[in-house]
């Protein structure tokens, strides 16, 4: 039986359910990451005993899964796109903002489907404007590769960010600070390739770049998507 099955118990002495003891959960994770969490600190928060939570939870995987089913109501598109490209757009980045605003769910990203309400929704309208275009299997690896593409390209992202905080360097400044061991190592011609990319390339913002990336994997996957010629 899943968390989302299991009924609920009383609420005395302290008035508790899921969704106070996922907001917590939620609140702790934004502020100090995943290992911010566990159920004693959230019946910290929420002025109850731990075994209480245990009522409600069984495991702090279950936890989990119910912060990401509830972050999933944040991707959660406001319209059902009718366009199949729109809805995976959509999708990525809703995906990316949600993970800005909360990055521990980078790290929880690209693991089993979520079988809450709120992630089974998402996935329904995904697969739902994609519907008739192909047969499954196709479908199912275009709606995975374009996943691929975000999940990496978010983790990478609050990646950095995260090195940001913990150098105390912004990427500019990093970049500075590194400039001239990077310039004495292209100096001895063994780098040409990354010369060229250093000295030549555009350098792009990140959502620019996330942008740009995922309408190229919507190319490839309408190729897919498109019947053969006749």
């Amino acid at each position: 039986m899943t968390v989302w099955d299991r009924p609920e118990p009383p609420t005395r002495p302290v008035p508790l359910d899921r969704e106070r003891i996922v907001a917590a959960a939620i609140a702790l994770a934004d502020q100090g990451g995943l290992e911010a969490v566990s159920v004693r600190k959230v019946a910290a928060r929420l002025d109850a005993g731990p075994m209480r939570l245990y009522g409600f939870i069984a495991t702090k995987e279950e936890l989990l899964d119910l912060m990401v089913d509830e972050v999933h109501a944040e991707i959660l598109p406001d319209e059902q796109p009718a366009d199949w490209r729109e809805a995976l757009r959509t999708l990525a980045h809703r995906t990316r903002q949600a993970a800005l605003r909360h990055e521990w769910l980078a790290d929880l990203l690209g693991g089993r489907p979520t079988l809450g309400p709120n992630g089974l929704a998402v996935t329904e309208a995904t697969l739902g404007a994609l519907d008739g275009l192909a047969d499954l299997d196709t479908l199912m690896r275009a709606v995975e590769t374009v996943s691929s593409y975000f999940t990496g390209a978010i983790r990478r992202e609050i990646a950095r960010l995260r090195a940001e905080r913990a150098t105390g360097l912004s990427e500019r400044e990093w970049q500075r600070a590194s400039g001239p061991h990077v310039t004495r190592m292209l100096a001895t011609g063994r780098f040409p390739a990354l010369a060229k990319v250093v000295y030549e390339g555009t350098d792009v913002d990140a959502e620019t770049s996330f942008a740009t990336g995922l309408e190229w994997v919507l190319d490839a996957v309408a190729a897919k998507l498109s019947p053969p010629p006749a």
